[in-house]
């Protein structure tokens, strides 16, 4: 049991590095490492800049005006709490129906480890299988990633590396998340698939759904979690975030201990890599922008690059800016819109068709869309993705815009 508890010391305090509530290590031009410590002040003010309130709650942060709140505008229209017909309702219900589920960020300092949320913030990555969106890659140097990661773990105690996971039994603890159905909400991709079972007690049966699409790939655990915090989360989990939905399990302080060695420690296949899927070949028939617009302007675009007439004096982050990217001035609510193009990084208005500089002709528009094929690859294009933080569009859907492009834009 002392081998299990030296080895649990070693990888975790690999992992926690250099990291604490004043910043975590940074990564040299030459790939060494270097100390980044975080200003937790800056921090604060930075997460007001990049709106993180737009999606999150954040503690000790004011929530943003009413028409800068993503999330929270979709989560009024699930629960019916906006102004409009019963019809308009139903059209956008099918539409943000799970866009309002988000990760509140309470309790960080306790929870989370500064190193991790710096790597995260600038390396963003699919962290909850069940959601729909995903953390956006934004315009974040390092040293304001270190800053946001030193506000959100201001104040966090020391860690105590061995202590938690004195006496712990690693295999009793997959064991136990087997007999629990861990695998119910939760997947740990890199190991082998944990069970379900019947849903768990403290879960209401309306909260089931969220609860599933919420829940955290646990192979990251070794990364984002405090040691030290860990176990308590395991025995009670609204003891260390309130509003979590996480139900407590009814384990003893053993089986807890028992289970966060199997997190910190079970050894992990590398993870499946996602492939940039294929260009498809332009298409041999007509495509017109009615088309385009149906297909994918209206089901994607046009929330980010809108109206602001109609978005409640707000054009989206994609044509008014936001989280900290420049206003673009990209309307995409309508053909004649859609050719006054977008303004570039020197304020000039460019088209949206011309090609992107040294990309064999593709243009901005079907130049970003590939771009976000490959962030879900896990590569990081000089272009940012789009849709922002969503799914990228399928091979056919790209197909389908560039031939629009490619055929001259017909009405």
């Amino acid at each position: 049991m002392r081998l299990l508890e030296a080895v649990v010391a070693v990888i975790v305090a690999v992992a926690l590095g250099a990291c604490g509530h004043a910043g975590g290590a940074g990564s040299t031009a030459d790939g060494g490492v270097a100390a980044l410590r975080g200003d937790a002040f800056h921090g604060r003010d930075l997460v007001t800049q990049f709106e993180c309130g737009r999606c999150h709650t954040v503690a000790t942060v004011s929530p943003p005006p009413k028409e800068k709140q993503c999330t929270g505008c979709h989560a009024d229209i699930n629960a019916g709490k906006v102004t409009a017909t019963p019809e308009q309702l139903a059209r956008w219900k099918s539409k943000v129906a799970e866009l309002g589920d988000v990760p509140t960020l309470v309790s960080t300092s306790r929870r989370f480890q500064a190193s991790w949320i710096r790597q995260f913030l600038m390396h963003p990555h699919d962290l909850r299988p069940g959601l729909v969106q995903s953390m956006p890659r934004l315009p974040l140097s390092e040293q304001q990633a270190a800053d946001i990661a030193a506000f959100l773990t201001d104040g966090a105690p020391a860690d105590d590396v061995a202590r938690p996971l004195a006496s712990a039994d690693a295999t009793r603890g997959r064991e136990l998340m087997d007999v629990k159905g861990c695998g119910l909400c939760h997947r740990m991709t890199g190991v082998a698939l944990l069970q379900g079972a019947i849903m768990p007690v403290g879960v209401a049966v309306g909260d089931m759904a969220r609860a599933i699409r919420l829940a955290p790939d646990l192979r990251y655990t070794r990364d984002r979690w405090r040691p030290s915090t860990l176990v308590a989360w395991l025995i009670d989990p609204q003891s260390v975030k309130a509003d979590t939905l996480m139900p407590g399990m009814g384990l003893t302080e053993a089986d807890a201990k028992s289970i966060a060695a199997y997190l910190l420690t079970a050894p992990l296949a590398p993870a499946p890599v996602k492939r940039v899927p294929v260009r498809l070949p332009l298409l041999d028939r007509k495509v017109t922008y009615d088309e385009v617009a149906t297909r994918v302007f209206r089901r994607t675009c046009w929330h980010c690059h809108g109206e602001p007439d109609f978005e409640r004096g707000d054009g989206g982050p994609g044509n008014s800016g936001g989280f900290g990217f420049k206003g673009r001035g990209l309307n995409l609510s309508d053909y004649a819109s859609t050719f006054a193009g977008l303004l570039d990084e020197s304020g000039r208005r460019v088209s949206l068709f011309a090609p992107v500089q040294g990309s064999e002709g593709t243009s901005h528009l079907v130049a970003a869309l590939l771009a976000r094929q490959r962030e879900e690859a896990g590569e990081e294009p000089a272009i940012r993705g789009m849709p922002l933080g969503l799914p990228a569009l399928g091979p056919e859907e790209v197909q389908l815009v560039e031939t629009w492009v490619t055929q001259g834009r017909m009405r």
